[in-house]
C-alpha cells in the first residue's frame, strides 16, 4: 500500500523532537517522492525501508532554509554511496534559480560520476502538472507566502485517495481548491499572520474543501503548547484531526 512518512513537523525552528516539516510519498510502482528537505533525510528514510536508490523525486515548494537546507546533505551522501540513477527536482522557477546557484556553490560539477539530476519548472499558476507516474498524478497551486510558493494536490493511483498539501501559506482560494474533496489535507499551522495560517484556519479550508481527514504540520514546537492545536482545528472542522508527528506513517 502507498504510504505518506512525516519526516519532519514543526515550523522554522525545530526541536530535539521535531525537524523542520518535509515528508515522503512512497508509492507501489517503485516511485518515492521527497516533499521538501529539512533536515539530512537519508537515515530517517532508511527507518522506512527506503534505500538510497529508491527516492526518484524532489519536489521543493520554496527556497525558504527550513524546506531547502538538507538538500546539499542529501545530495552528497546520495553521492558517496554510490548512487547512479537520476533524481528529478520540480520546484517554481525562484526556487530552481536558487537550488541551482546552490549546486554551484557546492560545485556538484567537481564531483567525480555525480549522478544526474533533472530540474523541471513550474509555471507560477493554478493547476500545473508537476509529476505523471505509475504511482501518483501530482499538481501544484501556487499559494501565499513571503516568496513564490507552492501547494500541492496528489492523486494515488492504487488506492483513488486524494491527498492535499497546503505549503506555507496564509488561507486564500487557491488551497480550497487544491483540497477539493481530499482524503488526506496536511496544512500548515505556524499561526495567523502574513503567509501562515491558524490551525484554526487549517480547520475552515478543510471544511470548505470538504476534506475528510486534516493532519496539521509546520507548527511551533520547543515551548508551544502543541496540543491546543488539535482543539483549536476542531472548533472549524468536525472531521478527524490529528497532529503530524516525525515518522507517523499515513496509509493512502
Amino acid at each position: 500500500m502507498a504510504r505518506l512518512i512525516i519526516l519532519g513537523s514543526a515550523a522554522a525552528v525545530s526541536d530535539a523532537e521535531h525537524d523542520n516539516t518535509h515528508f515522503v510519498l512512497q508509492g507501489d510502482h517503485d516511485r518515492a517522492v521527497l516533499v521538501d528537505c529539512g533536515s539530512n533525510p537519508l537515515s530517517k528514510l532508511a527507518q522506512h525501508d527506503i534505500g538510497p536508490d529508491d527516492l526518484t523525486d524532489l519536489i521543493l515548494t520554496h527556497f525558504h532554509p527550513d524546506h531547502v537546507y538538507g538538500v546539499p546533505i542529501l545530495l552528497m551522501q546520495l553521492w558517496l554511496v554510490g548512487r547512479r540513477r537520476a533524481l528529478d527536482v520540480y520546484g517554481l522557477h525562484h526556487c530552481m534559480q536558487r537550488f541551482e546557484h546552490m549546486l554551484d556553490a557546492f560545485m556538484v560539477n567537481t564531483w567525480p560520476d555525480f549522478f544526474e539530476v533533472r530540474v523541471h519548472r513550474l509555471a507560477e499558476q493554478p493547476d500545473v502538472p508537476l509529476l505523471d507516474s505509475d504511482a501518483f498524478h501530482i499538481r501544484a497551486w501556487p499559494t501565499r507566502h513571503f516568496i513564490p510558493t507552492v501547494g500541492l494536490r496528489v492523486e494515488v493511483k492504487s488506492s483513488g485517495q486524494v491527498i492535499a498539501y497546503s505549503g506555507d501559506t496564509e488561507p486564500i482560494p487557491h488551497i480550497i481548491t487544491l483540497a477539493r474533496d481530499a482524503d488526506l489535507l496536511l496544512h500548515e499551522a505556524a499561526g495567523e499572520g502574513f503567509g501562515h495560517s491558524s490551525a484554526a484556519q487549517a480547520g475552515e479550508v478543510a471544511t470548505l474543501a470538504g476534506a475528510r481527514r486534516l493532519a496539521l504540520v509546520h507548527y511551533p514546537v520547543g515551548d508551544a503548547d502543541t496540543e491546543v492545536l488539535i482543539a483549536e482545528a476542531r472548533t472549524t472542522f468536525a472531521g478527524p484531526v490529528t497532529l503530524a508527528k516525525d515518522h507517523d506513517v499515513y496509509a493512502i
